[in-house]
């Protein structure tokens, strides 16, 4: 095995850090400035902003399959450019409209829609690009560090927003995410992919999207982990990101409480990069799916009312938990998926983690309305647990290990080979 930190001398891998950790700031300071454009706008409202906001997450979730089919048809890199170029020309339109007075609550939704959009385009051929800079052993560390790169600007961002909108406005801020995206695409064209995987030969995109439902479906094991994942966010959303904030006000001692629970999960996230790179277990998603038992940590203690030091330390392990689980699934689907429907397995992917993450925000409400907040934390928690056995139970997700499909095939064939010699 080489060392962990070997791919950071590869100018191209370098590259795309540079390039995804600028655009994950931009990224993270785009909603902020979003947010308190919208509000301060005549006709803005928190019912506005609400559809502000869903109508880029719709628009995502609706494109992300044209997405994969897209970034498994041209270049990657080139989508990724393309991508990160249109969200910058859309963000730079809409901070020009603010700043000049020009600009309305839906015209905002109509950008957040097409940045919406182009977010669907740039994560499938994103998610899919690192196995053509690094393989093997590599590709786990380079993931890891790429995680930890962009958790960076992901944390970064969010801080940054804020003292922007109240230093300079949020108008002006808009200005700041259009340019870290068009930085992001100038930073890519210096990514040099040595070799690229066949496109595909499908006639048109929606045979190609049939098909990447083929591939999504052919090993159980992707599926079943991604149904895993659904069901876990679902209940996660709810519980933690809904249901969290309300149990920090009534006991812990309000936002400024449920900053320090977010700060502890930003930790961990960055911690857990880390983590990665050094753990690397035979059976990864066996392990990952393991790993989901440690995702509501917090939730529980919410639940107990313990305090809010308590509350802080389990949400920084189940942010350790979490990134260390990303990059495992992100590596093992990397090495088994053929490198042709990669983009498009990915896109699934994405579509099946997180797509009823609304319903599961908009149904803790009424769900703790109807059992109580801490009953609904205590049973959502013990939901989220047994997932992880659950899915054990099947062969096919025990089994996968961290050589690829088709190199364990090819050393299971020498082993046979070298004991019929015998």
């Amino acid at each position: 095995m080489t060392s962990d930190f070997a791919v950071l001398k590869d100018r191209s891998v370098l590259a795309l850090f540079a390039a995804r950790s600028t655009s994950l700031l931009g990224n993270a300071i785009a909603p902020i400035a979003l947010a308190f454009t919208v509000l301060h706008l005549p006709g803005g409202s928190p019912t506005m902003l609400g559809v502000v906001l869903a109508a880029r997450l719709l628009s995502q979730v609706t494109f992300v399959l044209l997405g994969g089919a897209i970034a498994d048809r041209l270049p990657k890199l080139r989508v990724m450019v393309g991508a990160d170029l249109a969200a910058g020309l859309t963000q730079g339109l809409a901070a020009v409209l603010v700043i000049t007075g020009h600009a309305t609550p839906w015209m905002l939704a109509g950008f957040a829609a097409l940045a919406g959009a182009a977010t669907a385009l740039f994560e499938p051929a994103s998610r899919s690009a690192m196995p053509l800079l690094v393989s093997g052993d590599d590709l786990q560390s380079a993931n890891s560090l790429l995680k930890l790169s962009m958790r960076g600007g992901g944390i970064l961002g969010a801080a940054l927003g804020g003292v922007l909108v109240s230093t300079i406005g949020a108008g002006n801020t808009m200005v700041v995410p259009a340019a870290t995206f068009t930085l992001s695409a100038l930073l890519l064209l210096g990514v040099k992919v040595a070799h690229q995987p066949p496109p595909s030969d499908a006639p048109t995109l929606i045979r190609q999207i049939r098909e990447g439902w083929q591939e999504f479906t052919a090993k159980q094991w992707i599926w079943v982990m991604v149904s895993q994942l659904a069901y876990v966010n679902v209940l996660l959303a709810g519980s933690f990101y809904v249901l969290g904030p309300v149990m920090a006000d009534r006991s812990l001692g309000g936002a400024g409480a449920w900053s320090v629970v977010l700060i502890a999960q930003a930790l961990g996230f960055i911690v857990g990069s880390v983590v990665a790179i050094k753990f690397r277990p035979r059976r990864p998603v066996r392990a990952a799916a393991l790993l989901t038992m440690g995702f509501p940590l917090s939730v529980l203690l919410m639940a107990a009312e313990a305090p809010l030091a308590a509350i802080a330390g389990a949400t920084f392990l189940a942010g350790i938990v979490i990134d260390v689980y990303e990059v495992l699934l992100d590596t093992a689907l990397q090495k088994n998926v053929p490198p042709h429907a990669l983009s498009r397995v990915m896109s699934y992917e994405s579509l099946g983690s997180f797509a009823l993450v609304p319903l599961g925000m908009a149904g803790a409400g009424p769900v703790a309305d109807a059992v109580g907040v801490q009953t609904a934390l205590y049973g959502a928690a013990a939901l989220i647990m047994v997932a992880g056995p659950a899915v054990l139970l099947l062969r096919s997700v025990r089994t996968v290990t961290d050589v690829p499909e088709s190199e364990a095939g090819h050393e299971a064939g020498a082993e046979a080979a070298e004991k019929s010699k015998a």
